[in-house]
């Protein structure tokens, strides 16, 4: 008897090996040893696979205690979001495909955290949204980002000497840019996603809640 337990170890491992975009459910049948038509008695499709194992790893996330402040509470839970996309980062390229998120389940406690944290501090539903939406655009940017970036080079790349960051480009029309050639690397790979997205969010709340607040005569700023 093959459990979905095996199932998604598999599906793991051959991730791990060759990416999501490469998984499909014939290598996944071949590499448990049993038959494509029995796998399907488990799982729909892939999209139904991949769902399975972000939603297997998403409840294994612990719920922190978050904090009673709205606006410290939206950054604690988006941190958790960050920190679990950071070890899986193959799962936020998943995600961002359309309704994905939205099939989560109990794993949309984070999600509720969030819109309910801008709504708690002033924000109507539809700025909650948006709020919640801009979080994630950064957060998933920031993983991809960093994933992609993280490819070592060939050992030939490794031992050749590296060129300034902005070979090429003419110092009279950039020099702000050729300055930064020789530091610009290390200063991109810094990690800067807590103190941005506290910036980001502290943006996002004032700019909410200044549409709400009326104005000198009287009407709703935006309005």
């Amino acid at each position: 008897m093959t459990s979905r337990a095996q199932i998604l170890a598999a599906a793991r491992r051959l991730i791990d090996q060759n990416g999501w975009e490469k998984l499909t459910l014939r290598r996944l049948a071949a590499e448990i040893g049993i038959g494509t038509m029995t796998l399907y008695h488990h799982v729909r499709d892939k999209e139904d696979l991949l769902l399975l194992l972000i939603s297997e790893y998403a409840d294994q996330i612990p719920r922190p205690d978050l904090p009673s402040e709205p606006r410290d509470r939206i950054i604690a839970t988006s941190i958790v979001i960050h920190d679990a996309l950071a070890d899986w980062p193959w799962a936020a390229e998943v995600l961002t495909s359309d309704g994905f998120i939205g099939r989560l389940g109990e794993s949309l406690w984070m999600v509720e955290a969030i819109v309910a944290g801008a709504i708690d501090h002033g924000c109507t539903p539809e700025q909650a949204v948006h709020l919640f939406r801009s979080i994630w655009y950064y957060t998933v940017g920031e993983i991809l980002v960093r994933a992609h970036s993280a490819r070592r080079p060939s050992n030939e790349q490794q031992t050749a000497k590296p060129s300034p960051f902005f070979e090429g480009v003419d110092a009279t029309r950039m020099p702000r840019l050729v300055s930064l050639g020789e530091q610009w690397p290390t200063l991109a790979a810094q990690d800067t996603y807590s103190q941005g997205l506290q910036a980001l969010v502290d943006g996002l709340l004032a700019q909410a809640t200044s549409a709400r607040q009326p104005s000198r005569n009287g009407m709703k700023r935006g309005a």
